[in-house]
């Protein structure tokens, strides 16, 4: 199916206002981009997670709100709502509409993930790019899907960089909070005998199965759809959690 994306822009004292006459467009919600109380939010989550460097560089004095429009309906006709609503409540808008295809959702992220070099030994690489290895590096290839983790993320690229001084030949390892699999996987691929990971998501687990599959190291790594380690048995010479602080 196809779909309108229509964005409009106003500044963040009217996004309330502006989000309920956005709603009278469409029967199944609207997704909204408001930073400006990002600061008070961080405050209160500091002590137990990091806010991306991106998310803190965030215009905090305006709102965005996207509206999806089925091709069932009138595009043109939810936009002239629009803008004839905002202009009685005297909002100050910038709006504007452009074409959507279902496949993109799940596409379109993947032109900003590119191969990526970690530490020394290893190079990220997504499934479907090409990488001239002149370093002669461990390649993990990944697809990440739906499941966090891709190397790009800070805490992801220092648990990677810290697998190449911990993980001696023939260790066993264990992942809490798997994700897309990439650190039980490179640690397979540094050496070690075995990985197991478990994630409470089984879509991440389905998908790191697959990231294993990809990588051709099935036959040394296990994943588990469990809670922490509550599922977890035996002795393990390198444990990774790249989980949020507060669990």
């Amino acid at each position: 199916m196809n779909w309108t994306e229509i964005t409009v822009k106003i500044p963040t004292e009217y996004t309330d206002t502006a989000a309920a006459i956005a709603n009278m467009t469409v029967p199944y919600g609207i997704y909204i981009e408001d930073y400006s109380d990002l600061e008070a939010k961080a405050e209160e989550i500091a002590h137990i997670d990091l806010i991306d460097e991106e998310l803190i560089n965030k215009n905090r004095t305006e709102a965005l709100i996207h509206i999806y429009i089925s091709e069932c309906d009138n595009a043109a006709e939810a936009l002239a709502f629009l803008k004839e609503r905002l202009t009685a409540e005297n909002i100050p808008f910038s709006c504007g509409a452009e074409g959507v295809n279902d496949a993109d959702w799940s596409e379109n992220w993947k032109k900003y993930f590119h191969a990526t070099e970690i530490g020394d030994k290893l190079a990220i690489v997504p499934s479907w790019e090409e990488y001239d290895n002149k370093e002669n590096r461990k390649i993990l290839h990944i697809d990440p899907g739906a499941a966090f983790g891709t190397g790009t993320h800070a805490t992801t690229s220092l648990c990677l960089s810290m697998l190449e001084n911990y993980v001696a030949e023939g260790s066993k390892m264990l992942d809490i909070g798997c994700g897309s699999g990439i650190l039980s996987i490179a640690s397979v691929l540094l050496g070690a005998e075995t990985a197991v990971g478990v994630d409470i998501d089984a879509q991440s687990v389905k998908t790191a199965k697959e990231n294993a599959e990809l990588n051709n190291v099935s036959g040394k790594t296990e994943y588990i759809v469990g809670d922490l380690a509550d599922k977890i048995n035996g002795k393990y010479n390198v444990v990774c959690a790249n989980i949020v602080a507060d669990v």
